[in-house]
């Protein structure tokens, strides 16, 4: 019988950072955040087209004791629910299939799962918002908004506010939050919160010179938001090339 030396498996500081090393590069490995924020980018700014197609001007009928009532009130309509609805569908569905790919050519798991379950169900209930409170259409001058059974002044703060919420803060900037919170990213977290205050800011038509009658009266809040997504891309893309390099 003869003795053979083992290699000592090191102390148990020693195992556990090396434990957390390889977790540290087991989720670089897994990130490819630059790829949805490509996806929403594009869509956002797409909006911008999309306003400047569907924009229609209409005359109707002044609320009672409206000093314009006999000439009627113009109404200004723009945008699509089926632009939204179905591109940030498309948006989710093919970073889940992106992220798939991704995790079988480097033999590791995908943590996307639940950013694409929270991002496709968010868009389900933002949709199904939207065609509750406009099922008998735009409401006229002066007609309460019904936002699931709650007849709201359609001009005050609280309803301006919820339609905000209701859009892309709920539909892209909680699912980003999700996604921060399952790639331990700190700066995501940051860039998911910068966006949420950008979509909540109560920015109406009219901006940067603007006028509100103009077809392009969306460009400021879609160019500000899909030009934040577009640098969010750019941003994350260098900084996962730049680990690599690091790591090679």
């Amino acid at each position: 019988m003869t003795d053979a030396s083992v290699p000592s498996p090191g102390t148990p500081q020693e195992v556990l950072a090396g434990l957390g090393e390889l977790a540290r590069r087991v989720r670089a490995a897994q990130r490819a955040t630059w790829f949805p924020l490509l996806l929403l980018g594009a869509l956002t700014l797409g909006g911008i087209l999309v306003g400047r197609l569907t924009f229609e001007v209409k005359t109707v009928p002044c609320p009672p004791g409206d000093p314009a009532a006999g000439a009627g009130c113009t109404v200004i309509s723009q945008g699509s629910p089926f632009y939204w609805t179905i591109g940030l569908a498309v948006a989710y569905a093919a970073t889940a299939f992106f992220f798939l790919r991704r995790s079988r050519s480097r033999g590791v798991g995908s943590p996307v799962g639940p950013y694409v379950l929270t991002g496709i169900v968010l868009v389900g209930l933002v949709a199904a918002t939207q065609a509750w409170s406009l099922r008998h259409g735009m409401p006229n001058p002066g007609e309460p908004l019904d936002f699931w059974g709650l007849r709201l002044d359609a001009d005050s703060g609280t309803t301006l506010f919820l339609e905000r919420l209701t859009g892309s803060a709920t539909a892209v900037g909680l699912p980003l939050l999700v996604l921060a919170r399952v790639e331990r990213s700190r700066v995501l977290l940051l860039f998911a919160a910068v966006y949420l205050a950008i979509e909540l800011v109560p920015l109406g038509p009219g901006g940067w010179g603007i006028p509100a009658t103009s077809p392009w009266s969306a460009v400021p809040h879609f160019a500000v938001s899909g030009a934040l997504l577009l640098l969010g891309a750019l941003g994350f893309a260098l900084a996962e090339r730049s680990g690599k390099s690091g790591r090679s």
